[in-house]
């Protein structure tokens, strides 16, 4: 500990504060005598000890001077009800008594050390400093201890920012497993999801005649847009590149309809961007590609994580995407027969794709549903 330091413990003691409390005012004139001798400048006395428990709550006292032997109300009954009263919380009392009998009864009542009557000034002078110097120390624990806990919070929900629920929980966990090793590699196969890439319009250009404020602005509140969308259809973004959009259905936790929830999602994105371009002076669309297949996925990295996906589906979602036309959402035929009832496609027939040669693909114009909100049937349509 520095000079600083002593110094500054030394002050924070003395500004403890500090209630005295005896039926006796002899008694109370001569320790709080004692205490401001000594330095102590924050005090209050009593010769009520009915007035303990509310002084306390007023006051917060770093320490309580009782004495164990009053009329009405003895030191017993004070220490029962400060444990009862759960505003006030328990803390260090030093009692005062001049029966040695007492003094095991007491610290078994709760009290942290005792005083014996006649007063001894340098016993009492010893036993408030140590026992003030205790409570100070409890207290900067808890404080760090709380410090930890919040600032853990704040870590788990940047995790949860970065990596899906399910996936921080079990590198948390594995973490917690480990120790201070790096968790085990993540890995999982899915045997079939359904993944989407969305990409905007002409954007290089676009960016070219803005500031890099209006930039990340324009960037952050279109795929903003995009993150609740991929919330309310259970997708899971998987990250962005420049421009580009990617999300996923049926990861890290399989479900069986994620082409449909994928298919929901690239509709409301089009509609999404119809009122983004009504309320913007800039008039940006979006082509999106949809791709069903095997994947794996899983955790890279070790000081900046990634949750990301490989397999073919990836490349053909991507080749959906870059071979596809403004403002629609193509998609494969694959997905198209994963899709279920309610969506409205219209058959684009073979295109050459990149990497693919030929393949059908198709257009997904809309889809009617049932609208939970209001449970009633709703159509979303392209164009």
């Amino acid at each position: 500990m520095t000079t600083d330091d002593a110094s500054n413990s030394a002050a924070a003691i003395l500004q403890a504060r500090i209630l005295i409390v005896d039926d006796k005012e002899a008694n109370v004139v001569l320790l709080e005598q004692m205490l401001r001798g000594a330095g102590y400048v924050s005090l209050t006395t009593t010769q009520e000890p009915r007035e303990v428990c509310a002084l306390h709550r007023r006051h917060c006292y770093d320490l309580i001077l009782l004495d164990l032997q009053m009329p009405g109300m003895d030191g017993f009954e004070v220490m029962e009800q400060l444990k009862q009263d759960e505003t006030t919380g328990y803390l260090p009392v030093l009692v005062l008594t001049a029966q040695p009998d007492q003094k095991l009864r007491a610290l078994r009542a709760g009290a942290r050390d005792f005083v014996s009557k006649p007063f001894d000034l340098g016993e009492v002078l010893a036993r408030v400093h140590n026992l003030i110097e205790v409570r100070l120390l409890h207290q900067e624990t808890r404080r760090l201890y709380e410090q930890v806990v919040a600032e853990q919070k704040v870590a788990e929900r940047l995790l949860l920012n970065v990596l899906p629920q399910s996936i921080a929980k079990r590198l948390k966990k594995r973490s917690e497993i480990a120790g201070a090793t790096f968790p085990e590699l993540i890995a999982d196969s899915f045997p079939e999801v359904t993944v989407l890439f969305a990409d905007i319009v002409g954007f290089t250009k676009f960016a070219e005649t803005l500031s890099p404020e209006v930039l990340v602005n324009v960037l952050n509140d279109i795929f903003t847009r995009f993150d609740e969308i991929a919330d309310r259809h259970g997708l899971e973004k998987i990250k962005t590149i420049g421009d580009c959009y990617m999300a996923a259905a049926g990861l890290p936790v399989p479900v069986a309809d994620h082409a449909a929830r994928t298919a929901r999602m690239a509709l409301d994105m089009l509609e999404v961007m119809a009122r983004f371009n009504e309320r913007s002076p800039y008039q940006l669309s979006v082509r999106i590609g949809i791709g069903t297949g095997s994947a794996v996925a899983g955790v890279i990295g070790k000081r900046k994580f990634l949750y990301d996906l490989w397999g073919d589906v990836v490349n053909t979602a991507s080749r959906m995407e870059s071979h596809g036309v403004s403002g629609r959402i193509q998609l494969t035929d694959t997905s198209r027969q994963r899709l279920g009832a309610g969506f409205v496609v219209e058959d684009r027939g073979e295109i050459e794709v990149k990497g693919k040669g030929g393949m059908r693909t198709w257009f997904l114009n809309s889809w009617v549903g049932l609208n939970a909100e209001h449970g009633e049937a709703s159509r979303v349509a392209v164009g």
